[in-house]
C-alpha cells in the first residue's frame, strides 16, 4: 500500500461526496421556491438510502470477484472481507475499504441525478422505494458490467474511465423513463428557476467535485490522472463556450444558466474518456457536448413533449452518450497504455464496442426502470396529487418552507 495514493483517494472520495449536496443546490435553485426543499431531499435521501444498500450488499453485487458476467456474488455482503488490506484486482496501492467508499459516492450521485427529471411532482415515499430497488437491480449490475472483474462490457474492451455508462447514461435514461411515466407538471411551460445564484453555487460545487470523480478514477496520482485533471477542466470550459455560442446565436443573449449548464455538459461528455484522450481532443469533446446537450434540452424535449424538469436526460443521458462515442473516436494509448486506440488512432473496432455498451445500457436501464416504477406505483401513489403540486411539495409533503416572509 502506498500512503500517497491513499491520501489522494481519500481526498477524491470527499470531493465526489460534495457533488451530491452540490446537485441538491444546483437542482434546488432551478425549481419553484415552493419545491426547493423537496428537490434537495431527493439528493440527501439518496445519500441515506444508497449508503445503507451499498454496505449491505450493493458493493458486493457490483464489485465481487466471484460473480458472473452480469452480476457480482454476495461474498462481500455486509463488507465481509472488505478491510484495510488492498484488493489487487482493483488497486494494489489503496485500502480495499477506501475503494469501496469511493465507489459508494458514485452510486449515491447517480441516484441523485435521476431526481432532476421528476422534480416538483414525485412523492418522496415513492422516490425512496424506487431508489432502493433501482440501486440493487439497475446500478449494481451496470457497475459490474463496466468495472467489475468479469463484467461483460469490461471484457468486451469498451472504455468508460469514470462513469459515462454507469453514472450518466443510466441516470439520464432512468430520468427520461420516469418523466414519461409520471407525466408533465401542471405548469411545466411557465416554470422558471427561482434562485439562479443557488444553482450557480451548486454547479460550482459539482464542478469542483468532478475533479475527484474523474481524476480519482485513475486510483493513483500518475500521468493518466494528470491527463484526466487537464481534460476535465478543459472540456468544462469548452462546454460553456459551445452552449453559450449556440444560445447567443439563437436567442441573442448568453445566459449564466446556459454557462453553468454548458460546464456540466462538457464535464459529462469528457467523463468516459477523461483518462484516455488528449487535451486537444477534450476541447472538441466538451464543445460538442455543450452543443449536443443544448439541442437535447431545447429541441428534443420540445419535439417529443416529455417534461424532463431539470434535464437529467438532456444533460446526462445525451452528454454521456456523446462522451462514450467520442471515446471510441479519440482514445489513444499514448495517453493511457491500458486503454485502446480509437478510430482516429487506427482502430475503428473501439467505436463498435462503445456503441454496443451504450445500446445495452439504454436497453437494460430503460426496461428495468420502467418495470420498477410501475411496480412501485401498484403499492403507493408515485405522483403528488393536484392540490399538493399546486401548494408545493415542501409544505404538503415535508411540512416546511425554504423562505418565510418578514
Amino acid at each position: 500500500m502506498v500512503m500517497g495514493d491513499s491520501v489522494f483517494m481519500f481526498l477524491s472520495t470527499i470531493l465526489v461526496w460534495i457533488m451530491t449536496p452540490g446537485i441538491a443546490l444546483f437542482y434546488g435553485g432551478m425549481v419553484k421556491s415552493k419545491n426547493v426543499l423537496s428537490t434537495a431531499m431527493y439528493s440527501f435521501g439518496s445519500i441515506a438510502i444508497v449508503s445503507i444498500i451499498w454496505i449491505l450488499f450493493g458493493y458486493s453485487l457490483a464489485f465481487s470477484l466471484h460473480g458472473n458476467a452480469f452480476i457480482g456474488a454476495l461474498d462481500w455482503a455486509e463488507l465481509k472481507g472488505v478491510t484495510f488490506k488492498p484488493i489487487t484486482e482493483y488497486s494494489a496501492t489503496i485500502p480495499h475499504n477506501l475503494f469501496m467508499m469511493y465507489q459508494l459516492n458514485f452510486a449515491i450521485l447517480t441516484a441523485a441525478l435521476i431526481s432532476g427529471a421528476f422534480a416538483e411532482r414525485m412523492r418522496f415515499s415513492a422516490f425512496a422505494i424506487f431508489t432502493v430497488l433501482w440501486s440493487i437491480f439497475v446500478y449494481s449490475p451496470v457497475a459490474h458490467w463496466v468495472w467489475g472483474v468479469g463484467g461483460w462490457i469490461r471484457n468486451l474492451g469498451a472504455l468508460d474511465f469514470a462513469g459515462g455508462n454507469v453514472v450518466h447514461i443510466s441516470s439520464g435514461v432512468t430520468g427520461l423513463v420516469l418523466a414519461v411515466v409520471i407525466g408533465k407538471r401542471k405548469d411545466a411551460i411557465s416554470t422558471t428557476p427561482h434562485n439562479l445564484p443557488l444553482t450557480i453555487l451548486g454547479g460550482a460545487l459539482v464542478w469542483m467535485g468532478w475533479y475527484g470523480f474523474n481524476v480519482g478514477s485513475a486510483l493513483t496520482l500518475n500521468a493518466v490522472a494528470m491527463y484526466s485533471f487537464i481534460n476535465t477542466n478543459t472540456a468544462a470550459a469548452a462546454g460553456i463556450i459551445g452552449w453559450i455560442l449556440i444560445e447567443w446565436l439563437i436567442n441573442k443573449k448568453p445566459t449564466m444558466l446556459g454557462a453553468i449548464s454548458g460546464a456540466v455538459a462538457g464535464l459529462v461528455a469528457i467523463t468516459p474518456g477523461a483518462g484516455f484522450v488528449t487535451p486537444l481532443s477534450s476541447i472538441l469533446i466538451g464543445f460538442l457536448g455543450g452543443v449536443i446537450c443544448y439541442w437535447g434540452v431545447f429541441w428534443l424535449k420540445q419535439k417529443f413533449g416529455y417534461d424532463d424538469a431539470l434535464d437529467a436526460f438532456g444533460l446526462h443521458g445525451l452528454g454521456g452518450t456523446w462522451g462514450g462515442i467520442a471515446t471510441g473516436l479519440f482514445a489513444t494509448k499514448s495517453v493511457n497504455s491500458a486503454g485502446a486506440n480509437g478510430l482516429f488512432y487506427g482502430d475503428p473496432s473501439l467505436v463498435l464496442k462503445q456503441l454496443i455498451a451504450i445500446a445495452a445500457t439504454y436497453l437494460f436501464v430503460g426496461i428495468a426502470s420502467y418495470i420498477i416504477i410501475k411496480v412501485v406505483n401498484v403499492f403507493i401513489p408515485v405522483r403528488a396529487n393536484e392540490d399538493e403540486e399546486s401548494i408545493g411539495l415542501d409544505i404538503t409533503l415535508h411540512g416546511e418552507r425554504a423562505y418565510h416572509e418578514s
